[in-house]
């Protein structure tokens, strides 16, 4: 009896057996399928870190290019600062000429408007001496003197320097010849008399000195240093 029961018991695992799906897992196989190989977790994680790369890349050419941009705009503004301090050096030079200039001008038309009262104090100085009686006119004449003195000197401290060549060699530049002595005992070009004194400001003649210079003397030596 229990023979027949254990025949029976392996016929039906058998027919079980015979009657399962080719490649239908077994009863002892795991529910689950298997994990991924280790190629597989390595490609991943490449995949991962070229991601994250990227994203650093990505964000760090961000930063440069805004850094770039920033130096361009600091690079600018820079350039335009120069520029502007530049001109503003530039007008401020020209402002403070352009005022100079006007002041040498309205001194320079100060002096030449005093000219004539300077020669007529002077003629009237001469005439007083050659024509008008010493007794009766000393203390007035010493007074008119006193008077042309304190009016050159002021002008002098100025900058105004007073032309009068008597005995220097001519000066184009500074003189205008009005006549010409015979005077062998002296130089030739040699300024003889000053008819009507000159001045000068600075480097600018104001009025040349009105002169006779000397012909028929020995020619003049001409200065150290200076060529033909």
């Amino acid at each position: 009896m229990v023979d027949q029961n254990e025949t029976k018991a392996a016929q039906a695992a058998e027919e079980k057996t015979e009657g399962a799906p080719a490649g239908a897992p077994s009863a002892e196989a795991p529910e689950s399928a298997a994990p991924a190989t280790a190629q597989d977790a390595d490609e991943l994680t490449d995949a991962v870190l070229e991601a994250e790369a990227a994203a650093i890349v990505d964000n760090a050419m961000d930063q440069v290019e805004a850094e770039a941009a920033a130096a361009a705009q600091v690079a600018e503004w820079k350039d335009k600062y120069m520029r502007l301090h530049a001109e503003w050096d530039t007008y401020r030079r020209r402002t403070k000429e352009q005022r100079e200039e006007e002041k040498a001008r309205a001194a320079e038309k100060l002096v030449v408007s005093l000219l004539p009262v300077i020669d007529d104090l002077e003629r009237t100085i001469d005439y007083a001496e050659k024509n008008s009686d010493a007794d009766t006119s000393s203390g007035l004449l010493d007074g008119v003197k006193a008077v042309l003195t304190k009016f050159v000197d002021t002008l002098q401290k100025d900058g105004v320097e007073v032309l009068d060549p008597v005995g220097q060699a001519f000066d184009a530049l500074e003189a205008q010849a009005v006549g010409t002595v015979d005077d062998p005992s002296q130089p030739d070009e040699t300024v003889n008399e000053v008819y009507q004194k000159g001045y000068k400001m600075g480097v600018k003649v104001l009025r040349p000195a009105m002169v006779t210079v000397t012909t028929g003397g020995p020619k003049r030596e001409k200065p150290e240093g200076k060529e033909d």
